[in-house]
């Protein structure tokens, strides 16, 4: 109930003022772009791929770790064991680590020194994982899906403004019949009126009565029937409209479109312009280029799977604070590991290597198809546009020989040449004509925004 009351309160308060008795298609833009469910829903996307980045950079963050543990029986020490640690990851796979050890206790291991022992070490990967590994790959990976996430936004956005601007233009175009529909009403009941009286003073037949009144009640039921088109299209046109705090907003029946159809009929774009801009910024074909970093970056992942495993690490030691580094690396006070694995037959990393080369040739090649499907509806889109440019011509001019012969009809009638039935006629076929020109403008006006669409311009940079 909450809802439903701060909907109508947004809605009266909108629209309530007089400089919004008309609604222009830029706030319409203006409300889709910034209040939209889905555009808000993309922008949950951006952050939560900003999320997974910090969380994929936790893998270089530096670990401290401290292990305690002791045993006593019978009433002897066994073992005092305490040795904190801190770990610090670097980009290239090579971990710094230093730390204390503190030992003490009747039955201890021969390897470990006794009393405290304080370390600097440093673990290497010579081969594998020296050039690329699963955590420098994760953060790389992140870093990717935020462009695309970015990217995902730009090309939800572009799709709601084509849609959202069709149910404008729909919307505009409604009110348009509605209003020439309402101009022959007037017209209508005006001769009618006047046909009575012509009938009243003995200077019309009564069949003129019968054929004015049948023209008005025709004009009346269409105009009720255009009404309701414009009502149903306002609600459609709603459908895009949100505001603030997720409150929808639905158009008062009051409200009428700020421009014609005409307003945008001398849009114009170049094909080849369209076509480059396409290619270079659509967003559609820059989530598959993100898509393909994403995979080449696996790949490199999976070569490392073809190399040896040889891992070095090396500590510097010092006994009971004494300080590090008294000799020469390798020589005095240290601790050295070398460990070294080599698959007989690198089964396991050939099969993962290939496996990434093949992904990556098909990303491409589903890339290389969108790239030309998109350059097929920018070319049908504009040819479309092309053609309606020329209906529209032909249009106009057959709407204004229509109204012509209107007029000389009327003329005909008054001088009593000619019938009510025949310049109800002319009407009837002129108005279908208006209308069509009117269509064929509204298909147009969609058409500006589609192709504009079709080459990903409306979703922002």
């Amino acid at each position: 109930m909450k809802k439903i009351i701060g909907f109508l309160l947004i809605s009266i308060q909108l629209f309530s003022q007089d400089s919004l008795k008309t609604l222009h298609s830029d706030e319409v833009l203006l409300m889709v772009q910034k209040y939209h469910p889905i555009a808000k829903q993309a922008f949950i996307g951006i952050q939560a791929s900003q999320a997974n980045i910090l969380a994929a950079k936790g893998n270089f963050d530096p670990i401290f770790s401290q292990y305690s543990s002791q045993k006593t029986l019978d009433g002897k020490n066994y073992y005092l064991h305490q040795s904190p640690n801190l770990t610090i990851p670097t980009w290239y796979g090579i971990e710094i680590s230093g730390g204390v050890e503190f030992l003490n206790g009747s039955r201890l291991n021969p390897e470990q020194s006794l009393g405290q022992t304080s370390y600097l070490g440093i673990s290497i990967p010579l081969v594998r994982n020296l050039v690329m590994d699963k955590r420098r790959a994760t953060l790389i990976q992140a870093k990717i899906f935020n462009q695309m996430a970015v990217q995902e936004q730009r090309n939800v956005i572009n799709q709601i403004i084509v849609d959202a601007m069709a149910a404008y233009w729909n919307w505009v175009k409604s009110y348009r019949v509605y209003e020439t529909v309402k101009q022959n009403l007037k017209v209508a009941v005006d001769r009618q009126s006047l046909t009575k009286k012509s009938f009243e003073f003995g200077e019309r037949p009564a069949i003129d009565t019968l054929e004015a009144a049948s023209q008005q009640q025709y004009f009346s039921n269409i105009a009720e029937a255009k009404w309701l088109e414009f009502q149903n299209a306002a609600l459609d046109l709603s459908a895009f409209l949100w505001w603030e705090n997720n409150v929808p907003i639905q158009i008062p029946y009051h409200i009428i479109p700020s421009e014609s159809l005409e307003s945008i009929q001398g849009a114009n774009f170049s094909l080849t312009d369209l076509i480059d801009q396409a290619m270079k910024n659509h967003p559609e074909l820059q989530i598959y280029s993100l898509k393909i970093s994403a995979l080449q970056v696996d790949k490199r992942l999976k070569f490392q799977g073809l190399l040896p495993k040889v891992d070095l690490q090396y500590n510097q030691i010092t006994l009971n604070q004494t300080p590090f580094f008294t000799a020469p690396l390798f020589e005095n006070n240290f601790q050295y590991g070398l460990k070294v694995e080599i698959p007989l037959r690198f089964s396991q990393g050939r099969a993962e290597y290939q496996k990434a080369k093949l992904k990556l040739q098909d990303e491409s090649l589903f890339q290389d198809q969108k790239r030309r499907s998109i350059e097929i509806k920018i070319k049908s889109y504009h040819n479309e546009m092309i053609a309606l440019r020329k209906q529209i011509l032909t249009q106009e001019a057959t709407n204004k020989n229509l109204i012509a012969l209107v007029k000389a009809e009327e003329s005909r009638f008054n001088n009593g040449e000619s019938s009510l039935f025949l310049i109800n006629s002319r009407e009837n076929k002129a108005l279908e004509a208006l209308e069509k020109l009117i269509e064929l403008k509204t298909k147009f006006a969609k058409i500006v925004y589609a192709l504009q669409g079709s080459a990903g311009l409306l979703g922002g940079v």
